[in-house]
């Protein structure tokens, strides 16, 4: 092998491991921007499983106010 050869490998293996290492770098900066992400995500989550557990305890009340006997009677009196 002779010297140009050498420092032209050298400088591959260089250049290639600064490419591989700025590569890794720009991964992770999108694994952490993907986790906030996440994050986010999951807490908008929590907070829409909440209001449709209270509007789906609404509804039950709203039925049970409809389906009740006394509201029919209700409605027949202002009818008349």
């Amino acid at each position: 092998m002779t010297g140009t050869t050498m420092v032209v490998l050298i400088v591959f293996i260089s250049v290639g491991f600064g490419v591989m290492i700025d590569m890794y770098k720009k991964h992770l900066e999108f694994k952490e921007r993907t986790l906030k992400h996440n994050s986010k995500t999951d807490e908008s989550n929590i907070a829409l499983k909440k209001q449709v557990s209270s509007l789906e305890d609404r509804i039950k009340v709203l039925e049970a106010i409809v389906t009740d006997e006394g509201y029919n009677v209700q409605k027949e009196i202002n009818k008349l």
